[in-house]
């Protein structure tokens, strides 16, 4: 079965029309997906990750990052020189790749960069100010009550 279906959620729960979407694209992912480039995604704190992926032989004009909505998109291309190149062994590959990411609500990328032929993203969880819990605090106020007057009898 590589299906979901999340229909009876429809009773009570509203707008969640992008879960089931995300949810049905990873069962229709094949197990043979491309994996190059090799990459680690970290935990770096309770709202900070970060992605380290492998790209030797691609320099910084061959990279291209683009975040749109809440999907992370990393590309790298070489330009080939016009003159071939003779290998006796080939093992560095510099092919064209693509590698998409979904990041959760409020994830941000902070920053990017290269270290030793690998390509470093820094992302944290920024949750805006009025979508943190807050604390209410509960006031103690006087009990109405009413008094009846006493007549003399």
């Amino acid at each position: 079965m590589r299906t979901i279906d999340l229909t009876p959620l429809n009773r009570f729960a509203v707008g969640f029309d992008r879960m089931q979407r995300q949810l049905d694209s990873m069962a229709h992912l094949d197990e043979a997906a491309p994996t190059y480039p090799p990459y680690n995604i970290e935990v770096l704190g309770e709202d900070a990750y970060r992605i380290t992926m492998a790209v030797a032989g691609f320099s910084l004009d061959d990279l291209d990052i683009t975040v749109q909505d809440a999907q992370l998109t990393i590309a790298g291309r070489v330009e080939h020189d016009e003159e071939e190149i003779e290998y006796l062994h080939r093992g560095i590959a510099t092919r064209a790749f693509e590698r998409r990411f979904e990041l959760a609500d409020h994830i941000k990328v902070t920053g990017a960069g290269i270290d030793n032929g690998l390509l470093h993203l820094d992302l944290s969880r920024e949750v805006p100010e009025a979508l943190k819990p807050r604390k209410i605090t509960i006031k103690q106020t006087k009990p109405k009550t009413k008094t009846i007057e006493q007549k003399a009898a």
